[in-house]
């Protein structure tokens, strides 16, 4: 049933990925006390909700508009079960404006192999990872993910390998001037999630640690699943997907090197993933199969965020 709804693209989904998004977004909120009925906490909360809504647009749109994924809506699906793994990703503020930069980062780069403007996407890229960093520092890493696509696309114009400190000078205007703005409050911040974190104790129930296995098991399989068949892809599709692949990899160092570790620091990971295990569900064979997988996985996300409330 689910994977028949989400087999091809239509408004309906839409709905349905919204609605689940508010409806769980909203249980945990109350069921945390996280809402405050305040200007400040009202506003807080329309900038989470849209946050989350815009990116689940975003995952959607690249997955798309790039071919990386077939005429259907799975990876906006599972990009919302991954949020359901980890709830606490919904409160988090700081990450999912990070992540949100990032996803703007990663739709320039994948539309790079168009070769239509690439410097200026480059320059577009490099900028948002580099805004990303300046709310969870650690984003900075995906600013490898610019140097890949350059290897990749353009690495004889050696322009392309400047552009990205160009864009470093420009974030390092806006910082200072909007630091002096704030009384050196964004240089604190940054300064105490600069170090590296090798702590992973930080579990406060047993399903968090339960539910960051299962995530772990269904990565290796997705990551293992593309890694093996993208010799399979069209030549001018394959750059594509070394990038959804790097991608992924460059979210879960983000959420290793942590300096303030949780469970939604996966959230870098999340995008990328989600395209993977599209592709791994477009590839089975019967739509017995398809729906067992996307069932289970649906199982798991409505069992671990209950378990949150």
């Amino acid at each position: 049933m689910i994977a028949s709804v989400f087999s091809k693209t239509r408004p309906f989904n839409y709905v349905i990925i919204g609605i689940s998004l508010l409806l769980c977004y909203v249980l945990y909120s109350f069921s945390n006390q996280t809402i405050t009925f305040s200007a400040k906490g009202m506003t807080l909360l329309f900038v989470e909700i849209v946050l989350l809504l815009i990116s689940c647009a975003l995952v959607n749109f690249i997955s798309l508009k790039n071919t990386l994924t077939k005429n259907d809506n799975y990876a906006v699906l599972l990009f919302l079960i991954f949020l359901l793994f980890f709830p606490s990703t919904f409160k988090n503020k700081e990450i999912l404006i990070a992540n949100f930069f990032l996803l703007l980062a990663l739709r320039r780069l994948i539309s790079l192999k168009s070769m239509i403007a690439p410097k200026e996407k480059l320059f577009d890229a490099s900028f948002w990872i580099l805004i990303a960093a300046l709310f969870h520092f650690w984003s900075i890493v995906y600013i490898v993910l610019v140097f890949v696509s350059v290897i990749l696309h353009g690495s004889r114009d050696f322009k392309n390998w400047l552009i990205p400190f160009v864009a470093a000078f420009a974030v390092a205007v806006l910082f200072l001037g909007a630091n002096l703005l704030t009384d050196n409050f964004i240089w604190n911040h940054l300064s105490s999630q600069s170090f590296i974190s090798f702590e992973f104790s930080y579990f406060e129930t047993i399903y968090q640690n339960i539910a960051l296995a299962v995530f772990a098991s269904i990565a290796f399989l997705f990551f293992a699943n593309q890694l093996l068949t993208i010799g399979s892809k069209p030549l001018n599709m394959q750059s594509s997907f070394k990038k959804v692949l790097f991608s992924f990899l460059l979210g879960v160092l983000i959420y290793v090197l942590s300096a303030e570790k949780n469970n939604s620091c996966l959230a870098f990971s999340f995008a990328p993933l989600a395209i993977m295990g599209a592709n791994f569900v477009e590839s089975l064979e019967t739509k017995l199969l398809k729906e067992i997988t996307l069932i289970t996985l649906v199982v798991f996300a409505l069992v671990f965020f209950v378990s949150s409330l």
